[in-house]
């Protein structure tokens, strides 16, 4: 399902293939956007956030305008609904229309399939929440402007200063994120000396009482959760109700925001590694995310949209129509954002940037996380990638 938005006011009417390769370009001509993300399925409630912080961005980095110069920037967003086949097909059809800016992929099994497609195509494609690390360094084409999981696991790292001879159970899902996570913290901590064990979920699964006493009888030292989802309710459920919480060191990503109560009095048994939380930064960016959110409240996968957005604009700025020169307006970018100082490294296009660790205080709606410490992305740098294509 598409649906069209132009950031100043824009003809809504939409060109064909062929009309949109006679479109004129340069001063007035309109920068085409692609937004392909989830906004049904399992992972809308990120999607949202994503969009929200897109919009806000948007305006933060063209001061208000919705413009790039002259050229008002258009934006048409498609719903992939996290499937992989179904992004690829609105990727391919906005690619058609003449679209040479795609961003989005919410889902990291969604944004496997499409950083190939920005390639063969030969467009910029900026991904967005999908942590797997494969994205990093995929080909030339393709950004990320989120995390990627090897930061999420040396920021839990931080939390086993001494892991040599220690067991680590990976407690994640089965598919491309669950497995970005298990083999960053193999990576990670158990290159340096821990042993590192997974228990993957099925993804369809509903009940999770018997996978969290699999997870308690693991007797780890360290238990790492990574989960995606509207079924992170029940996972942590099972997992407080079997004890799995008091019996080991359980560190996770914070979800977003409605997540947040069903740890209930346990909350604060677990310590917290926060790609982003309300509160976890203060300056301008986060300031004019506040404003452009629902209620205020920022949200955990706010800060990608609105990076994305800043992205976006400086490949237009500095690139024009000309996608290679996108690419290279963005590499080695730095600039500040949300999160603080952000940074595209040109190597294999990681996007350097802070990590946060925090604790839960409070109970039930009152529950919230709260700064323990900001991890300088130089602690949370993961390995150079080698470019793939």
């Amino acid at each position: 399902m598409l649906g069209l938005s132009v950031a100043a006011a824009l003809a809504s009417a939409c060109s064909s293939p062929q009309e949109a390769a006679n479109e004129p370009v340069g001063d007035g001509a309109p920068i085409k956007v692609g937004l392909v993300y989830s906004q049904t399925g399992p992972l809308a409630g990120y999607g949202k956030q994503y969009i929200e912080g897109w919009k806000a961005g948007l305006a933060f980095a063209t001061k208000g305008t919705g413009k790039v110069g002259n050229r008002p920037v258009e934006v048409k967003e498609a719903d992939d609904a996290g499937d992989a086949a179904k992004a690829v097909s609105a990727g391919k059809d906005l690619i058609g229309q003449g679209y040479k800016i795609l961003a989005g992929s919410t889902s990291s099994a969604v944004a496997t399939q499409m950083a190939p497609l920005a390639a063969q195509n030969k467009v910029l494609f900026i991904s967005g929440p999908a942590a797997t690390d494969a994205v990093t360094g995929i080909n030339k084409y393709t950004f990320r402007s989120g995390r990627q999981s090897y930061q999420d696991v040396l920021a839990a790292k931080s939390y086993l200063p001494a892991p040599s001879g220690k067991k680590v159970l990976v407690f994640t899902q089965e598919g491309a994120f669950g497995k970005s996570n298990a083999d960053a913290v193999k990576a990670v901590i158990g290159g340096a000396g821990a042993t590192v064990d997974t228990l993957a979920v099925p993804a369809n699964a509903t009940d999770f009482t018997g996978f969290a006493v699999q997870a308690k009888n693991a007797k780890a030292d360290m238990i790492f959760v990574a989960w995606a989802g509207t079924t992170a309710t029940a996972m942590w459920q099972a997992l407080d109700q079997q004890g799995v919480l008091g019996s080991a060191l359980v560190v996770t990503g914070i979800d977003q925001r409605a997540s947040w109560p069903t740890f209930g009095a346990a909350g604060g048994k677990i310590s917290l590694l926060a790609h982003y939380f309300d509160g976890a930064s203060d300056n301008q960016a986060t300031a004019a995310l506040r404003q452009g959110v629902s209620g205020g409240k920022i949200d955990l996968f706010n800060p990608d949209g609105f990076t994305a957005a800043q992205m976006v604009v400086r490949a237009a700025q500095e690139g024009g129509d000309d996608v290679d020169k996108m690419v290279t307006a963005l590499e080695g970018y730095s600039f500040d954002g949300v999160k603080g100082k952000l940074t595209v490294r040109k190597e294999d296009h990681a996007l350097l940037q802070p990590m946060f660790q925090g604790k839960f205080s409070g109970s039930g709606t009152d529950l919230k996380p709260d700064l323990i410490k900001a991890l300088d992305p130089a602690d949370a740098t993961p390995p150079v990638a080698q470019m793939k294509g």
